[in-house]
């Protein structure tokens, strides 16, 4: 599955350090931390019904992420939700909108590792596209990658960052496999996400998920796991082993860029998919996207 160009999002208008510039012309310097080391954190947000979904969550994890990788001079969350919602204005966007938020450390002197290279602050981009969630209407089939995620000894995958060679390198092996996504373990061979998306798995009636120990806290995890326990849901975190997963009720991932989206099929074992919690569950998720968030002001 490969998402496909959108011709509303030709004419596109992107933020870059306070203006906005046509899609052909929006570009960062050789010299950013961004083009020299990956060096930036990232968020991806959406649009519902003239709304921003948990946008509050997101732009302090943003903020959290740059402060962990001691980036200087930081933005304020005030001038952050500005960028977001002048791009937003500019191309007309109010639902069925995806954001690319990122931070990078900023701009160096000159080529080279070194943050102290970097003088002058960090550069904010805000990419706003026409997306609707790239698993809508699919069921999807996983394979389990050879490369693991990193643990806090390695790299902590509670930083938000752009450096996503480790999750590339598993998409890889999904494509080659023809399948929609990788499932990726820990270094002690449990589950740990698939190269993008949270993932659940379902148990009589109790859902699980692994232990944010080698994946991100997702937002929409959060997400889940609230909604769960205020309806009365059995959920629990734990350790997941292939094992248990191959022999789950339901599988399902979760992720801004995709929502929730069943799993069928993991390394060639179709799932059972005997009961209907994911279901329940994903109402529940829709009906709170047309609830919640933080209104457009235009």
């Amino acid at each position: 599955m490969i998402q496909k160009f959108d011709e509303r999002n030709r004419n596109i208008k992107v933020w870059i350090d306070g203006l906005l510039f046509d899609r052909s012309q929006a570009k960062v310097s050789v010299f950013d931390s961004s083009v020299q080391g990956g060096d930036a954190v990232w968020e991806g947000l959406r649009v519902y019904a003239g709304k921003i979904f948990c946008f509050n969550e997101h732009i302090n994890r943003l903020i959290e992420s740059a402060k962990s990788l001691d980036f200087k001079m930081i933005p304020s969350v005030k001038y952050i939700k500005e960028a977001v919602f002048n791009t937003l204005k500019a191309n007309g966007m109010k639902d069925d909108t995806h954001i690319r938020l990122t931070l990078t450390r900023g701009v160096k002197i000159t080529s080279g590792m070194n943050p102290q290279l970097n003088q002058s602050g960090c550069t904010l981009i805000v990419l706003a596209e026409w997306k609707s969630p790239i698993f809508y209407g699919r069921e999807l089939k996983l394979i389990t990658s050879s490369i693991r995620r990193n643990s806090p000894l390695c790299l902590d995958s509670k930083i938000h960052h752009a450096n996503l060679l480790n999750n590339i390198l598993a998409k890889i092996e999904a494509n080659n496999a023809d399948v929609d996504d990788a499932l990726m373990l820990d270094l002690d061979g449990f589950i740990a996400e698939t190269n993008s998306c949270n993932i659940f798995m379902i148990k009589n009636n109790t859902v699980f998920t692994s232990y944010p120990k080698a994946c991100l806290p997702g937002i929409t995890r959060g997400v889940v796991i609230h909604l769960c326990e205020l309806n009365k849901i059995a959920i629990k975190e734990r350790d997941i082993s292939l094992t248990e997963i191959y022999n789950a009720d339901e599988v399902f991932t979760t992720g801004t860029m995709g929502e929730l989206t069943r799993v069928v099929e993991i390394d060639k074992r179709k799932l059972t998919n005997k009961g209907s919690l994911f279901n329940k569950i994903q109402i529940l998720f829709k009906e709170m996207t047309k609830k919640q968030g933080e209104k457009l002001l235009f």
